[in-house]
């Protein structure tokens, strides 16, 4: 069995519940992981999460949930921990977290900026520092970051922007981590075609982001999972890079 694949792995995801992180889950037993920890935000996503593990127990792994607020390091510190001691050691960590806020630069407040900080640029920092921690050899960390780090756009100043400090926190740990055997890579979708993205646009800018791809349409997740799973399996050599996968979206 080669270091690489996923039989018998351990994954922990978070943001794991739905969305990008659901179908990883899902996709990652089907191609052999033995464990999957799920980690979910809120109430309001338990729902989903509980639907993810039960069809992980279906498809015949073991699974956990673990309800969080992440930009709260203790519970990182505990995620991987708890996962860690379930299932003795964990093998592949995934963040499918983050927020957007779509608002002029002039108009966004403090407290908004704090949050987006939080969620976006916090959480991604102390989820590859606690990575980086309780791995095991040879681990894979993956962070969805986003396209909108190539684009020459206004109205995404605290979203684009505190996504892309992850680019060098993805860089920096590839170098420490890598004398361990630890690839950790950054994957910047295009705009989702998943609730996520639509509760801040209008029409007319749906419509805009759906014509902006030079391959048509807005990203799908079932084109952005398997990517994601290159990286922690065959793809562990690219290591300290960010993959831009938006159809022609953006570029650079």
């Amino acid at each position: 069995m080669s270091k690489n694949d996923l039989s018998n792995k351990t994954v922990l995801i978070a943001g794991g519940g739905k969305n990008l992180g659901g179908l990883l889950a899902r996709n990652f037993v089907k191609k052999g992981a033995a464990k999957i920890a799920i980690h979910y935000n809120s109430e309001s996503s338990r729902a989903a999460a509980e639907a993810t593990l039960a069809d992980v127990q279906a498809a015949g792994a073991e699974g956990i949930l673990f309800q969080g607020d992440l930009t709260k390091v203790a519970n990182i510190v505990r995620l991987f921990d708890e996962a860690g001691e379930k299932f003795g050691g964990i093998d592949i960590a995934i963040n499918t977290v983050g927020k957007v806020l779509k608002k002029p630069f002039t108009d966004t407040t403090e407290a908004e900026y704090d949050s987006m900080a939080d969620i976006n640029s916090k959480v991604a920092y102390f989820f590859i520092q606690e990575a980086g921690k309780k791995l095991n050899d040879h681990g894979k960390i993956c962070t969805i970051v986003t396209s909108l780090l190539a684009a020459y756009t206004g109205l995404y100043s605290t979203y684009a922007g505190q996504k892309a400090p992850v680019e060098h926190y993805t860089r920096a740990a590839s170098k420490e981590y890598g004398s361990r055997g630890i690839s950790v890579t950054a994957v910047a979708p295009g705009p989702m075609d998943t609730p996520f993205f639509y509760g801040q646009e209008s029409d007319e800018a749906v419509a805009y982001h759906k014509s902006a791809a030079a391959l048509g349409g807005l990203t799908d997740i079932k084109d952005i999972a398997p990517l994601v799973e290159f990286l922690v399996t065959e793809g562990w050599w690219i290591t300290g890079q960010t993959i831009f996968a938006n159809g022609g979206y953006t570029t650079r």
